[in-house]
């Protein structure tokens, strides 16, 4: 056994590592994200579930293992000799976490909303720069296992228990803020030299601010309501359903536009109906009323008007989202958005258009679709 230690501290990966001591941190940070890129697909699959429980079990012991191995808890130990690993993991497990958050939240075709998650990644990656000096920075270190730990039970508790709602997601903060405190009081009543860095009023009112902060920006509809993710957004001439397939006929975008599928411009067809098609990814078996709230915008008192709140039901399960659909017939020209909202009125996406009636236009790039 001891040879076969031997043989490894001494091979090729020790040596690359000691050789790029100064960028191994993030690139441990980054192989976890693509790990993770290459290899998640849905957050309801057995795959998806196993490896997001295995990377935050794994996650949770490795920061306890490195912040006893500063007292010399795991010298002349099995553990010892791995020691110059620990912060290299808890890299990768960020990453890896983080990656399957993003892959998650980009099922949306919602920018504005899958936007706020690339900024806190962006945030992670800079915490990254703070935390390779063999992550001494405590505050930071548990900060962010919190982020990463209420988003992780946000995503889990709904899917395990096939609901959503305000109080799952409260309640799920709530079990990630118990384990984090949980984590955070047995290393500190463990570890002599955490008690000497690390004030524990502190860093528990710094946990607690997170815990708060997440709860607002979920209060005011700034973080979707995962794990549902509006997958598909059209504003249509026509949809015909047979034999379970929607066939959805609208103007094709052009080909530089990667964020949307159609022509924001709609040339309405005199006396014809403007049709919403949507589809909505859930985990199986989760069960959950949308509404396409459609909205016109009113330019003399600058302000969005309701028109309608058109609400179905969607059941989770298919890959390519539930599909559903609703029309109006008297509309105005101008600028419209539907928001894909659920009964909560957490904002699964937006699809917006302006309604063109000029009888001199004609539609551009019709295309018919199924789905």
């Amino acid at each position: 056994m001891k040879r076969h230690i031997v043989k490894i501290r001494n091979s090729a990966l020790p040596r690359f590592l000691q050789k790029n001591k100064k960028y191994a941190p993030i690139l441990f940070f980054i192989g976890g994200f693509i790990f993770d890129s290459l290899t998640l697909g849905r957050i309801d699959r057995l795959y998806d579930l196993t490896v997001l429980c295995l990377h935050m079990s794994a996650l949770t012991i490795t920061l306890y293992l490195f912040n006893l191995a500063d007292d010399g808890k795991w010298k002349n130990t099995f553990l010892g000799r791995f020691e110059a690993y620990f912060p290299l993991a808890i890299q990768f497990f960020f990453g890896g976490l983080s990656s399957a958050y993003v892959i998650y939240f980009s099922r949306s075709v919602s920018l504005s909303k899958t936007a706020s998650f690339f900024v806190i990644l962006v945030a992670l990656f800079l915490a990254n720069e703070f935390l390779k000096k063999r992550i001494s920075n405590k505050y930071l270190q548990f900060s962010i296992y919190y982020f990463i730990s209420f988003t992780f039970f946000a995503f889990m508790i709904p899917v395990f228990l096939r609901d959503m709602g305000h109080l799952i997601f409260i309640c799920s903060g709530l079990i990630s803020l118990g384990a984090t405190l949980s984590l955070i009081t047995i290393i500190y009543r463990k570890s002599p030299s955490t008690r000497a860095e690390v004030h524990l009023g502190k860093l528990i009112s710094l946990i607690l601010a997170i815990y708060v902060t997440i709860n607002v920006f979920y209060h005011f509809k700034l973080i979707p309501p995962v794990p549902l993710a509006l997958q598909t957004g059209i504003v249509a001439h026509d949809i015909e359903v047979k034999n379970n397939e929607y066939t959805v006929t609208f103007e094709q975008k052009k080909q530089f536009i990667f964020w949307r599928d159609y022509r924001s411009k709609f040339v309405r067809t005199p006396n014809k109906p403007v049709y919403i098609f949507s589809s909505v990814f859930a985990p199986t078996a989760l069960e959950k009323s949308i509404i396409h709230r459609w909205q016109w915008y009113d330019a003399n008192r600058d302000e969005w008007q309701t028109f309608d709140n058109i609400s179905f039901k969607i059941k989770g399960g298919r890959n390519e989202g539930y599909r559903g659909y609703t029309y109006k017939n008297n509309v105005k020209p101008g600028l419209w958005r539907v928001e894909v909202i659920t009964q909560e009125e957490l904002v699964l996406g937006v699809i917006d258009f302006e309604i063109i009636t000029d009888p001199n236009e004609k539609p551009q790039r019709l295309v018919t679709r199924i789905y």
